[in-house]
């Protein structure tokens, strides 16, 4: 992967030669976690490649899906405990094999300061995820669990570029904070209505999602 021609249009090109000097190019596998909560935070992520799941669990180990961190994009809540040096307050699993760069956090500080297409990325970051945290709080307020489902699938579908959807009713479940029952039923309302298609482990979304 040419990295320069990735970032040529994010990054000043005094920065793309830090990243050749200073990060470290890393890769892990559909399932894997890469960042577990209380686990202190050695560096900051930035997604070459594949989708990061980043989540919440609660006190009785249910998970709460916050956002995903695609292509280009980085994690806002690794930057504060970066900049803190807090002990990770999330789960962060790859949705599907990702490559990444892991930026040593005793640059932060330093390249903030440096570089303007950085500090400008951090904030976008930031702002970013808040915008998703309001978004996904809204949710659980106010909308239904149907309408946070169908918000949940078009998401994921918006995410990976296709229609068809590779979960389980339980991993859906897990994201949302539900029961599997409860969500196996939704989506048997939803193929009723002709919105979609159940198949084993896979959901296909029709043009009237």
């Amino acid at each position: 992967m040419n990295m320069n021609e990735q970032f040529k249009y994010v990054f000043e090109p005094e920065l793309l030669i830090e990243f050749h000097a200073k990060a470290k190019q890393m890769s892990a596998k559909a399932g894997d976690t890469i960042l577990e909560i209380g686990q202190v935070v050695k560096m900051m992520p930035i997604i070459l490649s594949g989708v990061i799941k980043v989540s919440r669990i609660d006190e009785d180990g249910r998970e709460l899906l916050l956002y995903y961190v695609n292509p280009n994009e980085s994690c806002a809540m690794t930057f504060t405990c970066c900049m803190e040096h807090y002990p990770s307050e999330i789960r962060a699993v790859a949705e599907e094999d990702v490559e990444m760069l892991a930026i040593p956090i005793n640059v932060m500080d330093e390249w903030l300061v440096k570089y303007p297409t950085w500090k400008s990325f951090v904030m976008k970051t930031i702002k970013n995820r808040f915008n998703e945290l309001l978004k996904t709080i809204d949710q659980i307020a106010f909308q239904k669990l149907d309408e946070r489902l169908i918000h949940y699938l078009k998401e994921k579908s918006k995410t990976t570029g296709s229609a068809l959807i590779n979960l389980s009713h339980e991993q859906i479940a897990n994201d949302l904070a539900t029961s599997r029952v409860v969500i196996s039923r939704l989506l048997k309302t939803l193929e009723n209505q002709k919105k979609l298609l159940l198949y084993r482990h896979q959901i296909k979304l029709l043009s009237d999602m």
